[in-house]
């Protein structure tokens, strides 16, 4: 239950804290666009930058970097994962 608890609060900090600014093609100072998901239709998050230099975010990275390459023609990573998965990952890079 903990778990699910911190997967739905880690989904809203990534898509409330920054709503205004989805409709936006430009990622603020600090963060950037994500497109994720396994469909057609990905799911767009701001990061911020940081998570770069994560180990659990760059397992993610260097798997999207084997299965597509870097070619995101939506202007923004494309990480294939399942959505819950990107947010499992991000829920613990918060702590």
């Amino acid at each position: 239950m903990a778990l699910v608890r911190s997967l739905f609060v880690s989904k809203k900090i990534l898509e409330g804290s920054l709503a205004g600014m989805r409709k936006s093609t430009t990622a603020p100072k600090g963060f950037l666009a994500v497109y994720v998901g396994e469909s057609q239709k990905k799911q767009r998050y701001l990061v911020p930058v940081l998570y770069l230099s994560q180990p659990l975010f760059q397992d993610l990275l260097s798997k999207s970097k084997e299965e597509f390459g870097f070619d995101h023609p939506m202007g923004g990573l494309t990480i294939p994962c399942p959505e819950d998965t990107f947010l499992t990952v991000t829920s613990r890079i918060q702590g």
